[in-house]
């Protein structure tokens, strides 16, 4: 969690509304959005939240005492989640880590700066994860785990003990990584895949069909 309660949006996407609510329901009391996507078209409020404009509208506010909510998703191949945190960080922002009350996480796990943890998921003994990744909807983390930097777990995929995952992997809807594997920085595993054999950097795995490399 963060010692601020409050907290600015950043992003209006698909992802950003289930941050949204993750961070109320973590207790934060979320002030503002800022999306430069939706300058012109007469945004007063976005789902409850006051439209405060583009990222410009953060140097009017404190960063001391107001932490921000990555609503950034994480597509393959997209740096715009890791590239808007280092920016904001640059800056002096914080970015709030949150854990759903429904998830559930180890007490020894170690989680990063800006590490969010969906409704559902599991974390277990031993696990870090790196700052900015998503673990989402009812995915599953098993021990000694080792997850890189803005990594995106998607919705019910399960990684067995000691898979390590590089920096910007992705690991898609449903997909199973057995004990042991490493998958490389930028990899991607597709969704429903069965991987069985490490995945090296920027490779993509389809599982036991077989690995293409781009």
């Amino acid at each position: 969690m963060t010692p601020s309660d409050h907290a600015i949006l950043l992003g209006s996407g698909g992802h950003a509304r289930v941050v949204l609510h993750l961070a109320r329901a973590c207790g934060l009391r979320v002030v503002g959005l800022c999306d430069p996507g939706l300058l012109g078209k007469g945004v007063t409020m976005w789902e409850g939240v006051p439209f405060l404009g583009g990222d410009e509208a953060l140097s009017e506010r404190a960063s001391g005492t107001t932490v921000l909510l990555n609503g950034l998703g994480v597509l393959p191949g997209n740096m715009a989640r890791s590239q808007v945190k280092a920016r904001l960080s640059a800056a002096g922002w914080r970015f709030a880590t949150l854990i759903h009350p429904a998830a559930w996480t180890a007490e020894d796990a170690i989680l990063g700066e800006g590490v969010q943890i969906m409704a559902g998921a599991i974390v277990q003994p031993g696990s870090q994860i790196a700052e900015g990744t998503i673990v989402n909807t009812r995915s599953s983390i098993d021990h000694d785990a080792r997850i890189g930097r803005f990594c995106h777990i998607a919705p019910g995929a399960t990684l067995c003990g000691d898979v390590t995952l590089g920096h910007h992997a992705f690991v898609g809807a449903g997909a199973t990584v057995v004990q042991g594997i490493h998958i490389g920085h930028g990899a991607i595993i597709a969704a429903g895949a069965v991987v069985v054999h490490d995945v090296a950097k920027g490779d993509t795995s389809f599982g036991r069909f077989g690995t293409r490399t781009d």
